[in-house]
């Protein structure tokens, strides 16, 4: 029985990993005939954490089964093993078949989509299909289903049925604790984060990316979180949407005036529209710091708690402060898309979250890119959470450093290495002086995020208080030891939170105050310094405002402005489950959306109510296009 345990898992695995090697020759022609034996090894086994948590679900039953039969060995039994092992059969063909079939068509791994469109018309489903794609399906299908019962046949009987058990209760204990650990592979190990699709990304080729995702996966994963954002938050007329939001665009896009995109030869001061230019001429290195869950409330230069986040208080005024500031949500992954993709977050889903979706998302690493910079993101935590890996690598990170980087020494934080071990890593590599220039290094801390436990350090007795004070303490250590370095005389750092922490613990989700976030612009690029900046805006913008100011278009960010144009629109959006707050100069409206009630701490401002409604839903629809391509359009 224990035997048959490891032979039912082994099976499911080998067939998974063996359909691998399927997708990739049937597709060799088409995507992978450039690539050799040695890639499609890396594709195998760069997949196999999927390949293992399938392996996991479809071994659960027949685990069961096992258990079972220690205590009845009824004929019944035989043919339930059976029974299973068809539909088994039956559903991993049609859903690899189906994958191989859609892949063409679609540009990515089998997910929930194709049923939607089953569901809401069959007839349409099947419309492109040839007669002779039929066939060969149906024909793919029936050796798929053949081979499968052939091999459970010759390696899953249940030939020890019928006999004796001895030792029964050491049996049961033994195939309960087997069936236990298969929570192992399903969930992608111990660690914080569960497992999903991103955690196979490693090129940045999308298609050796989708070569090893493991489509049972890929669609179990979609169906646990789909839905039709094309039904959305339906608001308004489709023509009343769009006029509506294209007067909270930039101007570049509205095309209201003379598209503005900055001089990377400007001086310092206002060009001739108005607006500030805060660099010098030339391509500084770019240095983005997005800090774990601060907010306004811990500098005191903001009219927050003196005393807590000192060196930021002190960055901000030596450099450039926005003081009106927010976050578009309250989650890591909604406020790295919405910092780096000027993509706003969603109130109840995450882009990140669904891979085909987000890799047609622009980015300030993808313009940079194009721009001759070197791109590097660092991350003392595992970069798989949340499809965080899937997301980066699309967005042009090759060279991610993530916890596998850290030795496990170092790894003495719930998410990985501190953020004093994190900094110091990079700051070490900086001072080789080896870096190709210009870059951008994206550097996420993780410290200040619960359960708020920093090493050695006790500054403060508000335990989250005291761990914004660590991380703030580690960031000024970062910035003191890069002024050693040969960089620090073309330097921006950028300096943001990734949302902001929920303090006091009782400030109520829909109030404004729990998104005010701090925004700095701090270096030697800078041509400007001590400036306050109190235009509204939140992190969408910091796309278009930082493109702006390098002189790179930015049009393809329909939903980021550029806060230092003087004919742009001013407001800061944000969203929380399931509401959306718009802060505009009149005042500010924080709308429910299921209860369809209005929360706000001023005065409502009608038009900022249907302006937010107005931006939600264009946002959905746009979600809804996203990944709908195949990624050669």
């Amino acid at each position: 029985m224990i035997k048959s345990f490891f032979k039912h898992y082994i099976l499911f695995f080998l067939f998974c990993v063996v359909q691998k090697g399927v997708f990739f020759l049937y597709y060799y022609k088409e995507f992978y005939s450039q690539y050799g034996f040695g890639d499609f090894v890396d594709v195998v086994l760069h997949g196999l954490p999927l390949d293992a948590a399938i392996a996991g679900y479809l071994t659960a039953i027949p685990a069961l089964l096992l258990i079972a039969s220690v205590w009845w060995q009824g004929k019944a039994l035989k043919y339930i093993f059976k029974g299973y092992y068809i539909f088994c059969a039956v559903l991993l063909a049609l859903i690899f078949v189906g994958d191989l079939a859609l892949y063409e068509h679609w540009g990515f791994r089998l997910d929930s989509t194709p049923l939607f469109y089953l569901k809401s018309s069959p007839k349409d489903a099947f419309a492109s299909a040839t007669f002779g794609m039929i066939v060969a399906g149906i024909v793919d299908l029936a050796v798929y289903i053949a081979v499968f019962l052939w091999l459970s046949k010759k390696f899953l009987s249940q030939d020890w049925l019928g006999r004796p058990v001895i030792h029964k209760v050491r049996k049961t204990v033994v195939l309960v604790l087997l069936a236990g650990a298969l929570f192992l592979p399903i969930r992608g190990g111990l660690t914080v984060a569960t497992l999903n699709t991103g955690k196979v990304y490693y090129s940045q080729d999308m298609r050796l990316n989708h070569a090893a995702i493991n489509p049972c996966f890929s669609l179990l994963e979609s169906m646990s979180r789909d839905a039709s954002f094309a039904t959305q938050y339906k608001y308004l007329p489709p023509d009343r949407a769009s006029e509506l939001f294209s007067t909270m665009q930039d101007v570049s896009i509205q095309g209201n005036g003379a598209a503005i995109m900055g001089s990377p030869e400007a001086e310092a001061g206002e060009d001739s529209s108005g607006r500030m230019q805060l660099l010098k001429p030339g391509k500084p290195n770019i240095v983005v710091v997005i800090l774990e869950s601060f907010l306004s409330k811990a500098m005191g230069t903001l009219g927050g708690i003196e005393g807590v986040a000192v060196n930021m208080d002190s960055l901000g005024a030596q450099g450039v402060l926005f003081t009106n500031f927010y976050a578009n949500s309250f989650r890591t992954d909604r406020g790295i898309v919405s910092i780096l993709s000027g993509y706003p977050a969603q109130p109840t889903n995450s882009i990140m979250k669904y891979p085909r979706k987000s890799q047609s998302l622009p980015s300030i690493s993808k313009a940079l890119a194009q721009n001759g910079y070197d791109l590097q993101y660092i991350y003392g935590g595992d970069a798989n959470f949340t499809n965080m890996r899937s997301y980066l690598t699309a967005m042009g990170f090759e060279n991610i450093v993530s916890d596998v980087d850290f030795p496990l020494s170092d790894k003495l934080s719930k998410w990985g290495a501190h953020d004093d071990v994190m900094f110091g890593k990079i700051a070490t590599q900086l001072e080789a002086g080896q870096e190709k220039e210009p870059f951008l290094k994206v550097i996420q801390t993780s410290s200040s995020h619960e359960p708020f436990e920093v090493p050695g350090f006790a500054r403060l007795e508000d335990e989250r208080l005291n761990s914004i004070a660590f991380a703030d303490s580690c960031l000024q250590s970062f910035i003191n030891r890069y002024k050693n370095t040969p960089y620090w005389s073309n330097t921006l750092f950028v300096l943001v939170p990734d949302h902001a922490m929920q303090y006091p613990v009782d400030l109520d989700v829909f109030s404004s105050q729990r998104y005010r976030i701090p925004l700095i612009f701090y270096g030697e690029a800078l041509a400007v310094r001590g400036v306050k900046v109190d235009v509204l805006g939140s992190q969408i913008d910091i796309a278009a405002t930082l493109l702006g100011q390098l002189g790179i278009p930015h049009t393809e960010f329909a939903f980021s402005k550029d806060m230092l144009e003087p004919a742009n629109p001013r407001f800061g959006f944000f969203t929380v489950p399931d509401a959306f707050g718009m802060v505009t100069d009149s005042g500010e409206v924080v709308f429910d959306n299921v209860a369809k009630k209005i929360y706000s701490t001023s005065l409502p401002d009608t038009l900022a109510l249907e302006r937010g409604k107005a931006f939600l839903q264009k946002l959905y629809d746009d979600l809804e296009k996203r990944g709908n391509k195949n990624l050669q359009d």
